[in-house]
């Protein structure tokens, strides 16, 4: 028994450098992304450079390479910080009406700017049903200033059941007191996946 734990335990560390090796970085319209596959599911990140008000972002996509339907949603995301504290991203209900009061300023012009940049000139990103489609939904409202607030807040990556070969994408949104994320590692723990990514050092 002593020699099967002992085995588990020099295995553990070979265990996670596997799981660590799996995840793949490169970069795109000056945004460094991170991408890992747990069970068919790849999820793709970004820290954006700007936050909006007190909230950091980061773009995400998920791609349903699974053979069943798989569930995303905001609350999947947490980042622990180098120094332990984990920080669970909002809900999306929560960051809508946040961008639907506050919406109208040129600071969340810029944040779709950026985010626009990144989506359309990303190879990698490929979304059956994100941001671009929540957008033209959005174009579709008649008053202008509720437009421009559902047009912010479509970037907002909401609950989503992925069909076999469907993908989305959108912002997700941590409080952090207008603050980077700062040195530390994103964590997606879904019904059925962990994915952890590599740590951030800036």
């Amino acid at each position: 028994m002593r020699r099967l734990l002992g085995a588990c335990i020099v295995a553990l560390p070979l265990l996670y450098h596997c799981a660590q090796a799996q995840v793949i970085e490169f970069e795109s319209n000056g945004l460094k992304y991170q991408t890992l596959t747990r069970s068919g599911v790849t999820v793709m990140f970004a820290q954006m450079p700007s936050h909006l008000h007190e909230y950091a972002i980061i773009q995400v996509a998920v791609s349903n390479g699974s053979p069943g339907p798989y569930v995303i949603r905001p609350e999947d995301f947490s980042y622990v910080r180098h120094d332990g504290e984990v920080i669970r991203a909002s809900p999306a209900h929560t960051v809508i009406n946040m961008l639907f009061q506050k919406g109208s300023g040129s600071d969340v012009i810029k944040l779709v700017t950026a985010y626009e940049a990144g989506v359309y000139g990303n190879p990698h990103l490929r979304s059956t049903n994100g941001y671009e489609q929540r957008r033209l939904a959005a174009l579709a409202m008649s008053a202008t200033k509720v437009r421009s607030a559902a047009i912010a807040s479509a970037l907002t990556l909401v609950q989503s059941k992925l069909a076999q070969g469907e993908s989305t994408d959108g912002a997700v949104f941590f409080v952090t007191e207008g603050k980077p994320l700062g040195p530390g590692h994103l964590v997606v723990r879904t019904n059925t996946d962990v994915f952890e990514f590599i740590t951030v050092s800036e």
